[in-house]
């Protein structure tokens, strides 16, 4: 109990905050087969034993960090968004908000994929599907009862609306395209690639 309350009284949040920071890099760079606790300590510049003041072990590590940077990525997905706006001005949204973060954080986007296809994987995915289904469910809805998309498998929808900019962001992460062509992320390409989204989901 004692070692309880000084773990909370003396909690360091620049020690907290360089721990999660190590950690994402780490696994992001080196997947989770070789991550640990000693190693991530080494790297972070503390002790084991600090890093067990604030996490009862590595896995409580990872599902914490998932469970903020998904809840972080969510609210960063949906700024300036409505589910009443119109079907293009909202996948616009959609659009920006979901490059900016993924350009501006790539390391953490590395991050969730690894662990996307991990045990943690159900848990970022359900940290994700409540919030997601409250607000793509009604802007999806709104779009069909205003007769501007025909109705369509939720598959399908995420495969034609937002397959093509993750594909534009993994070339710009990548630096190259098909055949090895050089390639950098602009809003020029990201407009094009829009309007041919827009025109394959949107009814003549």
């Amino acid at each position: 109990m004692l070692t309880y309350f000084c773990a909370m009284r003396y909690r360091d949040e620049n020690k907290v905050q360089n721990i999660k920071a190590r950690a994402i890099e780490m696994i992001a760079n080196e997947g989770l087969e070789n991550f640990g606790i000693n190693r991530l300590a080494k790297a972070a510049g503390v002790s084991p034993a600090t890093i067990y003041i604030y996490y009862k072990d590595k896995d409580d590590l990872i599902s914490t960090i998932v469970k903020e940077e998904v809840e972080k990525w969510v609210e960063y997905l949906f700024r300036g968004f409505s589910p009443d706006m119109s079907f293009e001005e909202g996948l616009w949204v959609q659009w920006k908000n979901r490059s900016e973060h993924a350009l501006k954080h790539k390391e953490l986007n590395l991050f969730m994929e690894k662990i996307r296809n991990t045990a943690f994987g159900e848990r970022l995915l359900h940290g994700m599907s409540e919030e997601m289904r409250k607000h793509m469910g009604s802007f999806l809805q709104h779009a069909r009862d205003n007769g501007e998309i025909e109705e369509v498998q939720l598959e399908v929808y995420w495969a034609v609306a937002f397959a093509p900019l993750y594909t534009l962001i993994r070339f710009h992460q990548e630096g190259k395209s098909i055949g090895g062509r050089s390639f950098t992320f602009s809003q020029e390409v990201m407009r094009q690639t829009f309007e041919r989204v827009i025109k394959a989901l949107k009814k003549s």
